[in-house]
């Protein structure tokens, strides 16, 4: 419920603060007094946007505050969701700018507009003109509908499923149009697939190749320095491996002579073990080196095909090649098999088409079930408030499409007078008659569901007497189970209100401010007396008053 509304600096209002009870609150003032002004400062706080015109002192900001108790609501998931603190008693603020901007705040935490819009619309429902269209509206028709039907848990269940059907469905679109359009490119890119299933592609390959292929180019002038090298290590007169064996004898006979002797030997011992070695191997590779042009020709054959490939596809190394060739494989793969793919998607979308129709029924025989009661609910509701002769045509018809609350069209129509056509309730109802409708719905939602805060303005327009003082009644009786406010200038409606505001304006220092305030026991007396008679009040409007309030 809104427990505080603070106001600074907007339009004709300079500093406004008012804190509200439960129950049904009244609000009343003269026509020009600033009620509206009121509403829309409460607007802003609630998410709507703002510009400069809002500002009274365009130097100074524009403060909103208003302070609600949501312990009832079961808001919390909400907050975490929006990584909001909660509080029991929680304050939503917009600031306006000279600069033009602004900000808004939950609980001190700076939030965006569509945030606060978004929690305002959970907290307060401002019933205006402009919102009675909504009767007009199917989806709102339907929910009044579910409302009397209980559908909440089934509807949760077919919007799970709903979002189930739209996934596997897009799943299914997209294999289908990847299909059409992969089927164009599938016989190039099962070319290119094989050209590079045809290459030498693994890794280090190109490394490998280049070596093989500078030696096998190279091979004469190899054998060449081999032979030399073999020759310098193993001359019979010049050789080192004959001078190493010579000092490796005299070393050994030093060794007996004194350790500074043995350290030597031991390098030198090393020294010709290692030579030995490295004779050995240039032995096995004189061996093994040999002329092969065939090889080579191989050789260059696959380095060139690999150099082709690297041009062609536009990279440097092997390893993007084998990367492009992952890729063309899971293309080629996907259209050679997106029919057994599709076939098993479409499977799936059957399957989940049938479990949503399913809950589609559901839901329609709910709401078949409670139509009888609605159209009763509605015309003995209307009948006390001046509309004796409304009827109302409600069916539930199968829809062909499945929507965001079911599979089925509405057929809401209304008539006002006996003999009257049925009709659509934007083209047969008069304002009057859509607010008098409007309020009836809200009443009637009010015991199947937690309403927000209802704030009704001026939804009494058009009526007076007896209907005017049934209509109080109405939000009297809602009042019991939510915060109901009315903005009216009916002083039958006004006297429901267990507190009742007056806005008014003032004039002083050359400027004119809107006010808003509580009214007393006797003040209240005297502006009802004052609604009933005009300025002049009488002692029979004051008397006619006091019987209101009581």
């Amino acid at each position: 419920m809104l427990a505080n509304l603070s106001i600074q600096n907007y339009a004709l209002i300079d500093d406004v603060n008012v804190s509200f009870s439960k129950g049904f609150t009244t609000i009343t003032g003269e026509t020009g007094a600033g009620k509206s002004i009121l509403l829309g400062g409460l607007s802003l706080v609630l998410g709507k946007r703002a510009d400069l015109s809002s500002l009274k002192n365009e130097n100074q900001k524009c403060i909103i505050e208003a302070e609600f108790d949501i312990s009832k609501y079961q808001l919390k998931d909400l907050f975490d969701s929006k990584d909001l603190d909660y509080e029991d008693s929680t304050i939503l603020r917009r600031e306006i700018l000279p600069s033009g901007k602004s900000r808004a705040f939950v609980n001190d935490s700076p939030v965006t507009l569509d945030i606060l819009k978004g929690l305002g619309e959970r907290l307060v429902d401002v019933h205006s003109q402009h919102q009675t269209l909504r009767l007009t509206d199917n989806d709102f028709q339907l929910k009044v509908v579910d409302a009397l039907a209980e559908n909440s848990e089934n509807l949760k269940n077919y919007r799970t499923q709903l979002n189930s059907y739209k996934l596997v469905t897009k799943e299914l679109q997209e294999l289908l149009d990847f299909q059409s359009s992969s089927n164009k490119e599938h016989d190039y890119n099962s070319f290119l697939l094989q050209e590079l299933e045809l290459a030498p592609l693994k890794e280090g390959i190109q490394e490998e190749l280049e070596e093989e292929y500078e030696a096998l180019n190279n091979v004469e002038q190899i054998m060449e320095h081999l032979s030399t090298a073999n020759q310098l290590l193993n001359d019979e007169q010049l050789g080192i491996l004959g001078g190493l064996a010579d000092l490796k004898r005299a070393f050994s006979t030093l060794a007996d002579f004194g350790s500074s002797y043995t350290a030597i030997n031991e390098r030198v011992q090393s020294l010709f073990i290692e030579t030995d070695d490295i004779a050995s191997e240039l032995e096995n590779l004189q061996q093994n080196v040999e002329a092969n042009p065939q090889r080579l020709e191989v050789v260059n054959n696959q380095l060139q095909q690999l150099y082709d490939l690297q041009k062609k596809h536009q990279v440097i190394s092997v390893t993007a090649l084998i990367e492009i060739k992952n890729e063309l494989s899971n293309k080629v793969d996907a259209v050679e098999n997106s029919d057994s793919k599709i076939k098993e998607k479409e499977e799936q979308v059957a399957k989940a088409t049938h479990l949503l129709d399913e809950w589609a029924l559901k839901i329609r025989k709910s709401r078949n079930t409670v139509i009888p009661k609605l159209k009763s609910m509605l015309q003995e509701s209307l009948y006390l408030l001046g509309m004796p002769s409304a009827t109302f045509k409600i069916e539930v018809n199968p829809s062909s499409t499945f929507k965001s609350n079911g599979k089925d069209d509405l057929v809401f129509l209304f008539s006002a007078n006996k003999g009257s056509d049925y009709g659509e309730l934007k083209k047969v109802a008069s304002g009057g008659e859509l607010s008098r409708i409007m309020l009836t719905i809200k009443s009637i939602l009010a015991k199947y569901e937690q309403l927000p805060t209802m704030m009704f303005d001026e939804i009494d327009t058009g009526v007076s007497g007896e209907i005017s003082n049934r209509m109080g009644e109405i939000m009297q009786q809602m009042s019991k189970t939510m915060q109901v406010f009315s903005i009216t200038h009916l002083p039958q409606v006004a006297s429901k209100g267990v507190q009742q505001f007056k806005v008014f304006k003032e004039e002083g220092g050359g400027s004119t401010t809107t006010q808003m305030r509580k009214l007393s026991e006797e003040e209240r007396v005297k502006e009802l007396a004052e609604m009933l008679g005009g300025k002049s009040i009488s002692e029979s409007a004051l008397a006619h008053a006091r019987q209101l309030l009581q």
